[in-house]
Order: C-alpha cells, then sequence, then structure tokens
C-alpha cells in the first residue's frame, strides 16, 4: 500500500516509518525540511521525500491529496481546520484509512479513572486540548455520517532517547534530574499523588501501526497510546532516586506555596497542565480490536529518556 506519513522525521515517524517500509509499504515522508530521524535504519533509504509545510501552504491539503495514497498518517495536525480542510480533500481520493494524532491532553479532568479514549465529552484545559478534541468529534461525525475512514490516536506523554522528557514536578526542568543525580532534596507540589502517564514513543509508532493492521477494528474509534500504567509524582521520584543509587530525598510544599518557590512562570504552568490532568488512560480497547501491548513499561520508558541525557552531557554524575 501506499502510505503517507505527515511529520515522518519527528519523534513518532521515526519508529513508524520503519516499521511500515519492513511490511513491504510504499512509504511517502512529509516534513517541513529533509532532517535526521530519531532513529537510524536502512529502510530510510527506500522511502520517497516530500518536502511541505502546512502552515505556510494554503494547498497543503491538497497536495497531500494529489499524493493518491492509500493510507495518510497524520501526526503533526493541531487545528480544527486543518482536520476540516484535510478530510475535504481526501474525499475524492481513493483514501482507504486516515490516522489522526490527537492526545490524551484532549481529556483535560476527567471524572472516573481510567478515562475512556471514546469519552464523547472531554473536558480540555488549554488551547491545544480543545483544538484535538474538536477535531476528534468532527472525525467521529465524519466517519458516522459520510463513512470518512477515520482511526483517532491519542499519545499520552511521549518520551524515550533524544526528546525532552516530563519530570517528577511535571515539567521539563533539567535541574530536577540533576539534583536527583547529586542525592539531592526535591520538593513536589501537593502530596505528590498526581500522575503522569508516560510512552516509549516506540509503543505509540505501534499503536499507529497496528491500527493500519487491524483497519476494520479501527475505524470510528479512538485509542490511548501509552504504558499500562501510570506513575504518581511520588513513584516516580523515588524511582529516579533509585537510578541514580541515591537516597530519595523529597519533601512536599501546597501549589501555591511550591509555585512561590519555583518562581518560573513557564515552568509552573508547565506542571499544571500536567498534574491537573492527573490521568490515567484506559489501553483496553486497543488491546481487545488491535492487539497492542505497550514493549515498555512507563518506568523503562523515562529509564532510557535519562540514559539519554546522561550520554548527551545534559546530567552530569558524581565521580567516585
Amino acid at each position: 500500500m501506499k502510505i503517507v506519513v505527515i511529520g515522518a522525521y519527528g519523534h513518532i515517524g521515526s519508529y513508524l516509518v520503519p516499521k511500515l517500509v519492513k511490511n513491504n509499504n510504499e512509504v511517502i515522508a512529509v516534513s517541513r525540511g529533509k532532517h535526521q530521524p530519531y532513529t537510524q535504519d536502512s529502510s530510510w533509504n527506500k522511502i520517497q521525500h516530500v518536502c511541505l509545510d502546512r502552515v505556510k501552504d494554503p494547498e497543503f491539503a491538497i497536495k497531500i491529496a494529489a499524493l493518491d495514497a492509500d493510507i495518510v498518517v497524520d501526526l503533526i495536525n493541531f487545528k480544527l481546520e486543518d482536520t476540516q480542510k484535510m478530510v475535504a480533500a481526501l474525499k475524492s481520493t481513493r483514501l482507504s484509512h486516515y490516522l489522526f494524532c490527537s492526545s490524551i491532553w484532549a481529556h483535560g479532568r476527567v471524572e472516573t479513572l481510567p478515562a475512556d479514549p471514546n469519552d464523547p465529552a472531554k473536558e480540555p484545559l488549554d488551547d491545544y486540548g480543545k483544538n484535538k478534541f474538536a477535531s476528534e468529534q468532527f472525525l467521529k461525525n465524519e466517519y458516522r455520517t459520510t463513512g470518512f475512514p477515520a482511526t483517532i490516536i491519542m499519545p499520552g506523554q511521549i518520551s524515550g532517547p533524544g526528546w525532552n522528557i516530563i519530570n517528577p514536578v511535571g515539567n521539563t526542568d533539567l535541574g530536577v534530574f540533576q539534583k536527583i543525580a547529586n542525592g539531592e532534596k526535591i520538593i513536589l507540589p501537593n502530596f505528590g499523588m498526581e500522575t503522569l502517564h508516560h510512552v516509549h514513543a516506540d509503543d505509540v509508532a505501534q499503536m499507529f501501526y497496528k491500527a493500519i493492521l487491524h483497519r476494520n477494528q479501527a475505524l470510528g474509534e479512538s485509542f490511548h497510546a501509552v504504558a499500562a500504567e501510570s506513575m504518581t509524582l511520588y513513584g516516580y521520584a523515588k524511582a529516579c532516586y533509585q537510578f541514580f543509587d541515591q537516597e530519595p530525598q523529597i519533601d512536599f510544599l501546597s501549589w501555591p506555596e511550591w509555585v512561590k518557590l519555583v518562581n518560573d512562570q513557564e515552568l509552573t504552568d508547565h506542571s499544571y497542565y500536567h498534574i491537573a490532568r492527573s490521568g490515567s488512560y484506559s489501553i483496553e480497547n486497543a488491546r481487545k480490536l488491535l492487539n497492542y501491548e505497550p514493549k515498555y513499561t512507563a518506568l523503562e520508558t523515562v529509564e532510557q529518556g535519562i540514559r539519554s541525557y546522561i550520554k548527551r552531557g545534559l546530567i552530569t554524575l558524581k565521580k567516585e
């Protein structure tokens, strides 16, 4: 089959494209420029690259449709308007499957856990999540009313080598990991019982790949692409101390006091939007319909990311 992957050189695409090529598909990798993928694989020598910029090119969707693909995997679609343009353009083609990359951020706060990916009453907290959810609703309606062949996949906190992973306070401040590596105390907001749901980019790619393989079961469905378990901030922090062979030094502050301590609005806002969701996201329908099974636990995923930080010199270890 001919498969177009939009955002092919990003973290998900870097793992997905080789899987598709090795299954004897014709893959067209679409990106704004020709970047190096996060993974090295001989499969990249067998793909066709097309340079297109969704933001700058008003005919982006029309040009994607002109590629006449059987399948379009849309990994970098952030606005409802772009989803609407893509669907309109693809309806006149031979398309058999459109896979849209949403996000667990479409959920916002939830009432019961684990969250259901097909929940029709999601309550996103920010513009990013609201746009993702609006696209989800639009695609669900198009599937119901016109049969447009859409599948929605919602990754968690994507992590792994080369990625800025979310730390135990819910943001990307490398200093938190460095303190832990040094055996110093860190301060968690509230009681440290909020949760994060990391996922390895390879497992997100697995979800897209298996949705393609099991097309009939995937059509009209939403799936969470996450590890089998989420971690509390406390459990995550404790595991990081153990990773660095340090005794846990963990304390807690109420949210207002923690915000004052950090004194960085960008970091505290980042933490807020992660822990306000505090999600645990069900993968039961993906297991049942797609035979999805995460290769990595949440902890294995973040440990790979930490090792990558160390290898790149972003975290330094004390010399014995």
